[in-house]
C-alpha cells in the first residue's frame, strides 16, 4: 500500500476558501486508492488559509494513530519575527511529542529570506525533512518565492547540506524542464515547462548536484510533469528512484489524486520496475522517516 507524505485534513474546517476534508473523509479516500497511511501536515501560516495548530494535528494522529504521521510546522515570522528566533526549541518541543519533519512551510516570504533560513537551520539541526510549496509572486499568495532556475533553493541546499528538502508545487516542478512564463488567469504569470521536454531543467540538474533535494510527488504538477513526457518521466522516476515520494496533498475530500494512477499504469506497462513503484510508493517515506 501507499503511504502518503503530503496530506491536510482539519478537525473542523471553515467554509472558505476551501473547506478542507477531516481525517474521517481523509481515510475515506484512502481505502479507496489503497493508501495505507499518509502524514497530516498543519497550515500555520495565515496569508490564503486560515491556520490550525499542531495540537489538532497530533489530536487527529491519536484518533488514528495506525493511519496518520505528524509533522509539526512553524511559522518563521513565530516567537521573535526575526533571525535568531529560538525555533529549535518548538522543533524539539514537536519532535518529542512525535512528529517526523516540518511542514509544510508556505509564508509568503522570499527563500532565503533571514527568517526563513533561521528556520531551516534549526530544523537541520533538529534533523526534520522539511517539505515548503513555492509562488512566483513575491506578495498576494502563499509560498516560499523563488527566481527562476530555483537559485535561492540552490544555495540554501549548499548552505545547509544535512537538510533534507522535499521540492513540491508548481514553481519547483514546472523546473523539471526549462520555463516558460505565459499569462495566467487573474492578471498575473506563472511558469510552465514544455510537454515533451525539449532539454531537462533545473529540478534533474540540482538533484544530481544536492543529494539532500528530495521530491515530493503530491498535488497534480507532478502528474503534469510527468505524464507530459511519459519517456522522460519514467526514466526521471528511475533516476532517483531513490529520493522521490509518493504524496496527494488532499484537501478537499473529492481532490483529483491522478498520481495514483499514473504509477500503477507505468509499474503495470512496465515503464518503471516494481522495484522504483515500491520505493515511490512507500519504501523511501519509511526510511525517511524511520517508520
Amino acid at each position: 500500500m501507499f503511504i502518503d507524505i503530503h496530506a491536510h485534513a482539519y478537525r473542523r474546517s471553515a467554509p472558505w476558501p476551501v473547506r478542507f476534508a477531516t481525517p474521517e473523509e481523509v481515510l475515506a479516500r484512502y481505502d479507496s486508492l489503497g493508501i495505507g497511511r499518509g502524514v497530516l501536515l498543519p497550515i500555520v501560516s495565515p496569508e490564503v488559509y486560515l491556520p490550525q495548530t499542531n495540537e489538532e494535528i497530533l489530536e487527529m494522529v491519536e484518533w488514528f494513530p495506525d493511519r496518520f504521521i505528524p509533522f509539526c510546522n512553524v511559522d518563521p515570522r513565530a516567537l521573535t519575527n526575526s533571525a535568531d528566533a529560538p525555533l529549535g526549541d518548538l522543533l524539539r518541543h514537536y519532535r518529542d511529542r512525535g512528529c517526523k519533519g516540518l511542514g509544510e512551510v508556505m509564508p509568503n516570504l522570499e527563500v532565503e529570506d533571514d527568517l526563513v533560513q533561521n528556520l531551516f537551520r534549526h530544523a537541520q539541526e533538529v534533523g526534520f525533512p522539511v517539505i515548503f510549496d513555492g509562488t512566483d509572486r513575491r506578495r498576494g499568495d502563499f509560498g516560499l518565492y523563488d527566481d527562476p532556475g530555483l537559485p535561492q533553493l540552490q544555495r540554501t541546499l549548499q548552505r545547509f547540506p544535512d537538510l533534507v528538502i522535499l521540492g513540491h508545487g508548481p514553481v519547483f516542478w514546472a523546473e523539471i524542464g526549462p520555463v516558460e512564463i505565459k499569462p495566467a488567469p487573474g492578471k498575473r504569470v506563472m511558469r510552465w515547462s514544455s510537454a515533451p521536454l525539449l532539454e531537462e531543467g533545473a529540478v534533474p540538474r540540482m538533484m544530481r548536484q544536492f543529494p539532500n533535494l528530495y521530491g515530493d510527488l503530491s498535488d497534480a504538477n507532478p502528474w503534469h510533469a510527468l505524464s507530459g513526457d511519459p519517456d522522460y518521466g519514467a526514466r526521471f522516476l528511475t533516476e532517483f528512484q531513490d529520493r522521490l515520494l509518493f504524496g496527494t496533498d488532499i484537501c478537499f475530500a473529492e481532490m483529483p489524486l491522478p498520481i495514483v494512477d499514473l504509477l500503477q499504469a507505468w509499474r503495470r506497462d512496465g515503464r518503471i520496475s516494481a522495484t522504483v513503484f515500491q520505493k515511490v510508493a512507500r519504501e523511501n517515506a519509511v526510511r525517511l522517516l524511520g517508520l
